[in-house]
Order: structure tokens, then C-alpha cells, then sequence
């Protein structure tokens, strides 16, 4: 059975009214009642639908409150000082250049053992040759005067062949450039083109020392004393100090370094020299000079370039004595320039994928916040890592979005990771909206 409507009531009861002969002024005053009722009504219907019209547009359109962030900051890594393999035999001296901003203007200084005065063999042919070449330089690319030998030169083999120093072949009346002879003395050695080049020079065995006395003062290598110019006296001594002073002085020299940097070279006369610093080319090596007077002696004035893989390669001059073969030196020099090399190392960062933080919504959703790749930084020994992050807010909340990033720093060195957000944010549905205004009021 329908309900009644209440308008039919009212218009039957005017019907009724008629009928029964009712007073005018009484119809007329029900029908002026009925007409306010319906017009009451009609805008009370009105406003009900409109009120449930407009929240339900207001609820289906109104702005979503922000999903909430929730963030952590990244704690940058920490770095260990490296750790160098000095040689433990003797005493040894390294200064490491290069990568100023890593390292300083002035590198890195590292030693092992005493600082005292030992014999140094036949490095002192390095002194001799720094010398010689001071008196009479050769610009960088010539070969400089040229030597005619005499019989007394030539009588210098035998002098030093019987004292087992290494030789040479210098025949008679034979000729040699400067460079040629200097070579000849460094690369393998040759004791008795050291005396007749130190003689050559200066005229007299007196004269050379008296030069040499002035270069060491003049240089300020106040621990060093040479006695003749080959090496062979055991009075020729140095310390790692000056030695490593005395290293960079003939790599600044081009004709020296050239000639230390040599293998092999065959030339009129002596014929085929072999260089007796066998490390050459390994572990980056460039020179210097061996010397040796027996075992536990062995001594190695070196220069090496080292690759880091962070811009120009490190300058390595070093010096080691008191060695007690040569085989232990130089295993030793080896160990000790990989030492330097790692210390440049890959410090790990951070993995790919790293949650860093999330975002919610008061619907439920959620996503994730995310570091988008692994990073690592190349960085010198214990040098302090910076982390620095920004964030921005998502303007999608869409999966692979990009919200920032993060920047560690050490030293010059930097680099970069992205941050993402992992999952996407979908918006509410209709009944969400329509049912949770309080949400959307904030």
C-alpha cells in the first residue's frame, strides 16, 4: 500500500469543503494554508537535494590532503688512513707528490729507520754525474762536448776491473759525446767512465771533489760526503734526507732522467749497456740508480709514477739503503708502490635501491623513497666524506619519479646519486571521498 500524498489530502479536502457548503472565507483561508505547506515544502525539498548536490560535488572535487613524508638521512661512510709497506730492512725515504688537493702543496713524506749516514756505493755516480752536468750543462735534446779518451783513460778499466767494480770497454783515442759517456757510467754502472768523466770535467781527481764539496753545500746536503766519484769507497755516504733531495735533483735534470730511464742502449765502444736497476718499467718505475757493496748493502735511489685513477699520476721519489740482497729490495720497493697506489681506493657509498623513506596518504597508499643508483667515491687514504641530501616534493607520486638527490663530497672529489620514488600514489575512490569528509577538511 503507497503512502498518502499529502497534496491529494489537502485538494480533497477543498473538494470536501465545497461539498459540504463550507464559509468561503473559511476555504479561501485553507486553501492560502495548504499553498504555504506546498510552498514550504517544495523549498525545503529543494534545499535538501541541493545541500546533498553540492557535497557530493564538493566531496568528489575537493583538493586531497598531501601524503606525509617520512625521510632519513643517508650517514656518509668512514675512511681509513692507508697503510704504507716501508721496507724493513735498512732505512728508507719517499716523498709522494701530486694531487695537491688530496696530498697538499707539498705530498707526502714517509721514512722507515734511522736517518744516519751509510754508504751509498754506486749512487754516488748519480752525485758525480749532477756534478759534471753543473759545470758543463747540455741543453735538454743535445748530446754536449765531445770526450776524446787517453791511454790513462783506457788504463782505467784494469784499475777498477781488479777492484770487481763494473767496467766498460774504453778504447784509446776513442770518442764520446758527454751524454753518451754519462750513460755509460749510470746505465751500467762503469766505475772507470766515472773517473775519467769526473777528471774530464774538472781536470784532477782534487778538482772534482773540490766542485763537489761546493755543489753539496751550495744544495745544503749537509749529510753527505764523497770521497771519489764511482762509489767504490765505502767513506762515500749519504742520508735518506739528502738522498731523497739528491733523487729529485736528477729527475729535474732531462739528460739524467732520460738516462735512468733507459734499459738498454748499445753504443761504439762499450757496446750493448744494460741498465742494473732491473725494476725499470715495473710498478711504474723510472730510475734511478743501484748500488751495492756486499750483502746487506744494497741500495736503490728510485723515481716511479704511480696512476691513481684521479687526474695526473703521483711523482714518487725514494731512496732505501741497507738492503740484504737485491732481490728483498726490490720486492720491497714493489710492495711499497702499491702500498702508495691504494692509497686511492673506492670507498662504497651506497647500494642501488636504498630506502631512504616512504610516503602515505590518509587513504591508505603508499609509496617509497629510494636511492635510485649504487655510488662509490675515489678518494685518498682517510680523507673525511661530506653527505649533503635535498628532497624535493613529488608532483606525481608516480614510479620512477625523481625528488632529488644525494652528493657526498671529499676532498675535490664528488659525486651524485638520484632519489626516486618506488610505486606509485593512486588517488581515492568516489566512496572514499564521499565517505571521509573529515579528511578532506584536513
Amino acid at each position: 500500500m503507497s503512502d498518502p500524498d499529502p497534496q491529494s489530502e489537502l485538494s480533497d479536502l477543498f473538494e470536501v469543503d465545497e461539498q459540504d457548503g463550507a464559509d468561503p472565507a473559511l476555504i479561501a483561508a485553507r486553501r492560502r494554508l495548504v499553498r504555504r505547506a506546498l510552498i514550504t515544502v517544495t523549498v525545503v525539498m529543494t534545499v535538501a537535494l541541493a545541500s546533498i548536490v553540492g557535497y557530493v560535488f564538493w566531496a568528489l572535487n575537493a583538493p586531497l590532503p598531501s601524503p606525509v613524508a617520512n625521510t632519513r638521512s643517508l650517514e656518509a661512510p668512514m675512511t681509513q688512513a692507508a697503510t704504507f709497506a716501508l721496507p724493513a730492512e735498512g732505512a728508507t725515504a719517499v716523498a709522494v707528490t701530486g694531487a695537491p688537493d688530496y696530498l697538499g702543496a707539498d705530498g707526502v713524506r714517509l721514512t722507515a729507520g734511522d736517518d744516519g749516514a751509510r754508504s751509498i756505493a754506486s749512487i754516488s755516480k748519480v752525485i758525480t754525474a749532477l756534478v759534471v752536468l753543473d759545470a758543463h750543462p747540455i741543453a735538454d735534446g743535445d748530446v754536449g762536448p765531445t770526450l776524446t779518451f787517453s791511454k790513462a783513460d783506457h788504463d782505467l778499466y784494469d784499475q777498477y776491473y781488479v777492484q770487481d767494480a763494473a767496467v766498460a770497454e774504453m778504447p784509446t783515442g776513442s770518442t764520446m759525446s758527454l751524454r753518451d759517456a754519462l750513460a755509460t757510467m749510470l746505465i751500467p754502472s762503469a766505475s772507470n767512465y766515472a773517473d775519467a768523466v769526473s777528471t774530464w770535467a774538472f781536470g784532477s781527481r782534487s778538482a772534482f771533489l773540490s766542485a763537489t764539496d761546493d755543489y753539496l753545500a751550495r744544495e745544503g746536503l749537509t749529510g753527505t760526503t764523497i770521497v771519489e766519484p764511482t762509489g767504490i769507497s765505502p767513506r762515500n755516504v749519504s742520508t735518506p734526507t739528502d738522498l731523497l733531495r739528491i733523487g729529485q735533483l736528477a729527475a729535474a735534470n732531462p739528460t739524467i732522467a732520460r738516462i735512468a730511464a733507459t734499459t738498454d742502449l748499445t753504443l761504439p765502444g762499450p757496446g750493448t749497456l744494460t741498465n742494473t736497476n732491473t725494476l725499470l718499467g715495473e710498478g711504474g718505475v723510472t730510475g734511478l740508480k743501484t748500488g751495492n757493496l756486499g750483502e746487506g748493502t744494497f741500495s736503490l735511489l728510485f723515481t716511479a709514477t704511480v696512476d691513481t685513477g684521479v687526474g695526473e699520476p703521483l711523482a714518487v721519489t725514494g731512496v732505501t739503503l741497507g738492503g740484504q740482497s737485491r732481490a728483498s729490495q726490490d720486492a720491497a720497493v714493489l710492495r711499497l708502490l702499491d702500498s702508495i697506489r691504494a692509497g686511492f681506493h673506492d670507498v662504497p657509498l651506497v647500494e642501488a635501491d636504498t630506502l631512504i623513506g616512504s610516503y602515505t596518504t590518509a587513504w591508505g597508499a603508499t609509496a617509497q623513497l629510494v636511492v635510485a643508483d649504487a655510488a662509490s667515491l675515489r678518494t685518498w687514504s682517510d680523507t673525511p666524506i661530506m653527505t649533503a641530501t635535498d628532497i624535493t616534493n613529488p608532483t606525481e607520486y608516480r614510479d620512477g619519479e625523481q625528488v632529488g638527490s644525494v652528493t657526498w663530497t671529499a676532498g675535490p672529489a664528488h659525486t651524485t646519486a638520484a632519489l626516486r620514488v618506488r610505486g606509485t600514489i593512486e588517488p581515492p575512490t568516489d566512496w572514499w571521498r564521499l565517505t571521509h569528509p573529515a579528511e578532506l577538511l584536513g
